[in-house]
């Protein structure tokens, strides 16, 4: 059989008014071996590998594999000896590369300086996309994060240079399309620092969110660990046509399984429905996978993935992956822990929230309901874009329904604006006139980043407190998370129909059967949105944002101001004093939902992700108070006063005091944000005791040497009181599988003893006893 090895690399070639495109040039050399040098020094993938370990696990197993399987045991390091039980052992994994956003960067990268290593080991890159306010416009604002961010950006910068990490600039646009125009591909593992990593799941890839510690033991060369995690099985026939659109399809998943129902598990969809998909939409289906708890979500390969690989100037990698689609699909027969099947032509278009994401109504129904629940049917805004929504067919069925409204005389009732992706895909729509089209009806094109969806977003007609309603394109919705108010009820849906509706203006308007005037008082119906999947040209990249690290970045500096209170150079955590934790202060009983945003918000507190004190001023402030319903309002057992919950922290740390959370289901649900767990760890917090948590907080808390617990009878989160002292016991004989125990020290005198469960590997206890996986990295130098 001829060998040949696929060497990618990104040019910059001077086409019609100097636009750039992508180039492939393929080389002879090592059959099945993509070697990918797309902006960064050379990594491999080798299809022959991969499909060699999965072979040898199949046989071991003696089953046919799903993909997920096929994609994770395929990166095992040991296929041979590795126990593998879905959803009890922890899996030790070479994931081929890691993606990190600007805003978690930060802290990755400054922990990997504090691990002493010279470069990262594994393809990686920094995408600076999170720090951008939405204010007036795309350039305007650009240019003003630039210069309120530019201590950070350089740090970013050099420590890339430095460390061998490629550097995405600001504008760039938002990290998970980045990936999936240039570093996705069937078959790759990605690790990524931010829960909506997955996306690259419709590019039928295996991509999942991680904290930053993570992330840095990947690009230290250490196997990364894995609960080898369950397959949910969506099984989609049918197919999509209308107003319903890929978004419609995770929307009504989230609805069946609720912000926890994937915990544990990657979602895996098939059925003859999947064809009928573009590969973008299988991406904006893969990324909200993160607000049903999925550990990721994944496509089998098609041909419409290898279209976009074709039209994203990777054809040679699709005409390989053609050749080995047999590891890029499941196995016939292969079971499921669970099946759900959703057919395509039946499906309608959804909407889901306020306040949740899995909060789920079809559109012909959200009036009524929302009526009868008292929600607003005025529509403020509306606000297309985000990783979710942002690609080109995004943009062009939106903008195909505007053109509608223009040419019946009408703009949007509502305000509205645009995000774009990516560079590429913001050149793109504005060569091929769907952003005039969008600016015409009354949108304003904000920069190429996340925006609105993060919180960055400076909102200016309302004022804090008004009760009020938008509709987005973006894929979570939690109280006050798009802009800081809590009384902004915040709606999910697809592109198309948050357009509609910021036309329409209300809530209640179903596109599929209502009416609107147009400018000459005749009534007319918005036909279906229609739009091309991919641009009929190439697609033109815009400006080039990327900056490549240097061969040798060893004699470069990476300068931290120590009287910087944007960045701050992390000192190691104290070690596991080797016996119980005794009398842990009850800090806060958590009542209810409480996401990463309720314990470390985002919006203007990003400017602190570099600075680990300075965040630490957000540390649950969002969280409910059980004891009196109130947010940052906690009694300090100390004083007898009530005070913010960092500024209580402090106190009991400053007084010596370790301290406890006490939380309800599914707690960390959202955002990968490590600093939910630096954050506690930093101002003497050592235990987080709840009812059940979300994947990456838990592995978060972990990580840092925290001992995040569940209570073994969920009834016993009752039977904590706001200001109660707990011991935890048997942390000698710690080992996994094995309970702990928590004695409750009551104010009157009584106690009271509860069993506690953990999910500690061998590994993670390392962790906790050397104080964080930091440490223990450190040790094993």
């Amino acid at each position: 059989m001829a060998t040949y090895c696929l060497t990618v690399t990104r040019l910059r070639l001077a086409l019609g008014q100097g636009a750039r495109r992508m180039h492939v040039a393929a080389a002879l050399n090592a059959k099945a071996k993509v070697s990918m040098s797309r902006f960064e020094p050379t990594s491999h993938i080798n299809y022959e590998k991969l499909q060699a370990n999965v072979d040898i696990v199949r046989k071991r197993l003696n089953r046919p594999l799903t993909l997920s399987e096929k994609i994770v045991y395929g990166h095992l390091e040991d296929p041979h000896g590795q126990e593998i039980d879905r959803g009890r052992t922890y899996l030790r994994l070479r994931p081929d590369r890691v993606a990190m956003q600007d805003a978690t960067a930060q802290m990755a990268m400054l922990q990997f300086i504090s691990s002493g290593l010279p470069k990262v080991a594994v393809p990686s890159t920094i995408h600076c996309d999170h720090l951008i306010e939405a204010q007036t416009g795309g350039a305007q604002d650009l240019k003003r994060a630039k210069d309120i961010n530019k201590e950070v950006y350089n740090f970013l910068a050099s420590a890339g240079a430095k460390y061998g990490v490629g550097f995405w600039k600001p504008g760039s646009g938002i990290i998970h399309q980045i990936i999936l125009e240039n570093y996705a591909y069937p078959g790759v593992m990605l690790i990524g620092t931010d829960s909506h990593t997955p996306n690259g799941g419709g590019l039928g890839c295996i991509c999942i969110g991680v904290g930053g510690a993570d992330a840095v033991d990947v690009m230290a060369n250490i196997p990364w660990e894995l609960k080898c995690p369950k397959v949910i099985g969506v099984k989609l026939t049918g197919a999509l046509s209308g107003w319903t659109s890929p978004k419609d399809v995770i929307l009504k998943v989230a609805g069946i399984l609720t912000v926890k129902g994937g915990t544990g598990a990657i979602v895996e969809y098939y059925g003859p429905g999947v064809d009928s998909i573009s590969c973008t939409g299988m991406a904006t289906i893969c990324n909200m996978g993160a607000e049903i708890g999925a550990t990721t979500s994944v496509f089998p390969y098609n041909h419409r993935m290898k279209t976009y690989l074709e039209k994203t100037g990777r054809g040679e990698i699709a005409a390989l992956a053609d050749e080995f689609k047999d590891v890029l699909v499941p196995d016939a027969d292969c079971e499921y822990d669970q099946v759900i099947e959703i057919n395509l032509s039946e499906l309608k278009p959804h909407i889901n929230g306020p306040f949740t994401p899995d909060l789920c109504h079809p559109v012909s129904e959200i009036g009524k309901t929302a009526t009868e629940a008292g929600w607003p049917l005025e529509v403020k805004v509306g606000l297309i874009g985000s990783c979710t929504n942002s690609s080109y067919e995004d943009m062009g069925r939106s903008a195909s329904l505007a053109k509608q409204a223009l040419d019946h005389g009408l703009k949007c009732k509502a305000a509205f604006t645009v995000t774009p992706g990516s560079e590429q895909i913001r050149a793109t729509i504005e060569r091929d006139g769907y952003s005039k089209i969008l600016s015409d009806v009354g949108g304003v094109v904000l920069a190429n980043a996340c925006g609105p969806c993060i919180g960055q977003w400076d909102r200016k007609d309302i004022k804090k407190g008004d009760k009020n309603t938008i509709v987005t394109s973006y894929n979570r919705n939690f109280t006050g998370r798009n802009d800081a108010n809590p009384a902004t009820h915040a709606f999910v849906t697809s592109p198309e129909i948050v357009t509609a509706m910021a036309i329409a203006g209300r809530l209640d308007f179903n596109p599929e059967t209502d009416f609107l005037t147009a400018a000459n008082g005749e009534k007319f119906k918005l036909l279906p949105p229609t739009g091309d999947e991919l641009p009929a040209r190439d697609f033109d990249p815009g400006e080039n944002t990327y900056q490549h690290p240097p061969p040798d970045g060893s004699g470069l500096r990476v300068d931290v101001n120590p009287e910087s209170n944007r960045l701050q150079l992390l000192e190691p955590f104290d070690k596991w004093s080797g016996g119980d934790l005794e009398d842990l202060q009850v800090l806060i009983k958590v009542k209810g939902k409480c996401t990463t945003d309720h314990i470390s918000a985002a919006g203007p507190w990003l400017k602190f992700r570099g600075h680990l004190d300075n965040i630490s001023n957000n540390m649950l402030i969002g969280a409910v108070n059980l004891e009196n319903g109130a947010v940052n309002k906690i009694k300090n057992q100390l004083t007898g006063e009530y005070g913010g919950v960092p500024d209580v922290a402090r106190h009991y740390k400053k007084s010596g005091v370790s301290w406890i959370v006490v939380g309800d289901e599914n707690y960390g649900e959202g955002s990968s944000r490590e600093h939910a767990a630096l954050e506690p760890r930093h101002l003497g917090g050592r235990v987080i005791l709840v009812k059940s948590f979300a994947r990456i907080h838990e592995t978060n808390l972990k990580k840092q040497g925290m001992l995040p617990l569940t209570f073994a009878n969920a009834a016993d989160y009752e039977k904590v009181r706001p200001d109660d002292k707990i011991t935890i016991v048997g942390l000698k004989e710690l080992t996994p599988g094995k309970p702990l125990t928590a004695v409750i020290k009551h104010l009157d005198g009584s106690t009271e003893s509860v069993t506690l469960n953990h999910s500690f590997n061998e590994t993670q206890i390392e962790w906790f006893q050397a104080g964080s996986a930091l440490n223990r990295m450190k040790m094993m130098q």
